[in-house]
């Protein structure tokens, strides 16, 4: 039995899931033609209460066009220092966009309304870049899964707007932290420009994210997809996956946040671990003690075959998900009480 940790990107499709996929009603989405895609778009819009959606084959592509829209080359970004826009899309925002990234030192992958306000307040001149963008990022992925507090998030709105700022969601974990913290999609389409939502994590389909804004943003973020080669064709079969996703894999997300909560649990009481960052939603991210080395510890896990993941500086990153079975979950937590 292989038991895959490294992310919750390694699921498969169930098998409800594949019966939508196989029975969907197909078009081709570049001409605007495939009613499984276009529903999936209406469905999403609505549910964040804005006025369009676009489907992305990736969560980088919904942030990075994202990023283009609200910004122009020599524009300033702000996001936190541990974001993923920021870390792991590739240079995307500076590559594609042009735009240089003035990052934020937060908590867990989280900065404050003050701290964004101390940096956009100042010189204002020839020398400087045009502050236009502000992203966040919920779940924070390099924060072990940790929520934002809404509160703080319509406090930086706030800032953004007296300040002119675009304000972007990178939403790839949203949904796991409406389950924590009991919020609705309206809320957050209330408050964000635009969000991106990533449907092949915690929610189970195979592929795809979606971007919801403006009408006006989701036209010119359909030439933005085309221009980076986004443009797909008979994708209504992804799309019904991630119909069958939101209709039926929401709720269970409370399951892998109680497997985390309670990998975590053990991982506190070995002796081998030095720390455990607060546990949140589905992500546990844990230290060894400084004699033992990460990655020796990793490979003798995965001798067993169990997956983790290393996040760098000496963070080991464990993702609960839908295929992490019942079964699954109590050899892990024999294998590190024994280890």
């Amino acid at each position: 039995m292989t038991i895959n940790l490294i992310s919750d990107t390694v699921t498969k499709p169930t098998k409800g899931m594949l019966d939508a996929m196989m029975t969907a009603e197909v078009g081709d989405d570049v001409f605007n033609a495939d009613p499984t895609v276009n529903k999936l778009q209406e469905k999403v819009a609505a549910m964040f209460g804005k006025e369009d959606a676009l489907f992305f084959p990736s969560g980088t592509m919904a942030n990075q066009t994202a990023i283009k829209l609200h910004t122009q080359p020599g524009d300033r970004m702000f996001c936190d220092k541990w974001a993923h826009v920021y870390n792991y899309e590739g240079g995307g925002a500076a590559f594609n966009s042009g735009v240089t990234s003035c990052l934020i030192d937060g908590h867990r992958g989280m900065f404050t309304a003050d701290q964004l306000k101390s940096l956009v307040s100042g010189r204002n001149d020839i020398h400087t870049p045009y502050s236009r963008l502000v992203c966040a990022e919920n779940t924070t992925n390099k924060g072990g899964g940790a929520c934002w507090d809404f509160e703080e998030l319509k406090k930086i709105h706030k800032v953004a707007k007296d300040n002119n700022l675009a304000y972007h969601l990178d939403g790839a974990r949203l949904f796991n932290a409406l389950v924590a913290k009991n919020e609705t999609t309206l809320q957050y389409g209330e408050l964000f420009d635009t969000v991106s939502i990533c449907l092949s994590k915690g929610l189970g389909a195979p592929v795809g994210s979606i971007l919801v804004g403006s009408k006006t943003d989701m036209e010119k973020a359909l030439r933005v997809r085309k221009l980076f080669g986004g443009g797909m064709r008979q994708a209504g079969y992804l799309a019904a996956a991630a119909i069958y996703a939101l209709d039926n894999q929401v709720e269970r997300l409370a399951e892998d946040h109680k497997k985390a909560k309670e990998i975590g649990k053990v991982l506190e009481s070995c002796n081998y671990v030095k720390k455990v960052e607060p546990i949140e939603t589905n992500i546990v991210i844990f230290y060894v003690e400084d004699s033992m080395n990460p990655d020796d510890f990793m490979h003798k896990l995965q001798e067993k075959g169990i997956l983790l993941i290393s996040m760098g500086e000496g963070k080991i990153r464990i993702v609960t998900h839908l295929d992490y079975t019942d079964d699954m979950h109590e050899e892990l937590l024999k294998e590190l009480k024994s280890f």
